[in-house]
């Protein structure tokens, strides 16, 4: 039995919470999953799993077991990331992850020049709207858009980006600009669930919070397609400040309701914190924090209202 082969599969079933989400995590067939916690357990003479056939769950070996593992396999890392040299240069592959459209416009800039500073590191971007799990899924940094969770994550903030309302001008000259939220009773609006409901928008913060419904004329999945959308005079879209940043400099929309937007909300990068820090994760943080905070403080600029 190769012991840590079975460690790391055990730690990816306790992570995982089925042996079969397990066996497909790991791409291999579910029976060698099986026949392998088996072969740990029997090794090891105690349980470390209670199987039904609805859930699996640690037994009290198993938990302790589970810590032990993780360490073991941690400390396994960190030595053979010390044996290759990562900790004398910056060298290596990172995963990094970020949002769709901030990815494309603000990531992706910011990563051609880090690549172009360190020749020896290679950079996985991951562009998804969804939250990756940075421990689960083998990232190693994410930038998110909103404030944190209590976690053992760490986090540096490089900015914050607003929450904007916004029309184009024939629109505008159409209907009228609304001064007040309670206005948006009157004005064609387009929606898309993955920032906030279609029925209703938040105005304000703390006790002064506000949910206003709109009228939505239009319902799409994506900011481009809502940001398109407005600039043919469909209607009004509340949308994040850099995702809408380039049509409010060429004029193609304007930004209303200013004096009741909600608090903005933070951009930051967040990674494990494991210790030592590895120098390509060190090189990055140090090389693509300050360049995002940069973009981010020109943006706030960009999108205020004139």
């Amino acid at each position: 039995m190769n012991r840590l082969d079975s460690m790391s599969i055990f730690v990816t079933v306790a992570d995982a919470g089925s042996l079969s989400a397990a066996a497909r995590r790991l791409g291999m067939p579910l029976a060698t999953v099986s026949r392998k916690v088996v072969e740990l357990e029997t090794h090891l003479k105690t349980r470390l799993l209670h199987r039904t056939t609805r859930q699996l769950s640690l037994t009290e070996a198993g938990s302790a077991y589970l810590v032990a593992c993780r360490r073991i396999l941690e400390d396994i890392g960190e030595a053979e990331r010390a044996a290759t040299g990562e900790y004398s240069a910056p060298k290596g592959e990172l995963t990094v992850t970020a949002p769709v459209v901030f990815g494309r416009l603000h990531a992706v800039p910011v990563i051609a020049e880090f690549l172009a500073h360190y020749p020896l590191i290679t950079v996985n971007l991951m562009l998804t709207d969804r939250v990756v799990h940075l421990m689960e899924e083998h990232g190693d940094i994410a930038v998110r858009i909103g404030e944190l969770p209590d976690s053992s994550l760490m986090a540096t903030r490089v900015g914050t980006v607003r929450r904007v309302v916004c029309a184009s001008p024939a629109y505008l000259s159409q209907r009228g600009e609304p001064t007040h939220p309670t206005d948006l009773a009157e004005h064609d609006c387009i929606t898309f669930e993955v920032l906030e409901s279609k029925r209703a928008w938040v105005f304000g913060a703390g006790r002064s919070q506000v949910s206003v419904p709109v009228q939505s004329r239009l319902t799409v999945n994506t900011a481009e397609a809502a940001i398109d959308a407005s600039a043919l005079g469909v209607g009004l879209i509340r949308v994040l400040s850099y995702q809408v940043a380039e049509a409010v400099r060429h004029g193609a929309l304007r930004v209303v309701l200013a004096s009741y937007e909600s608090a903005p909300l933070p951009v930051s990068l967040v990674h494990t914190g494991q210790a030592p820090l590895p120098l390509k994760l060190r090189a990055f943080l140090d090389f693509v924090g300050p360049r995002l905070r940069a973009r981010m403080s020109r943006l706030l600029g960009e999108t205020a209202p004139v």
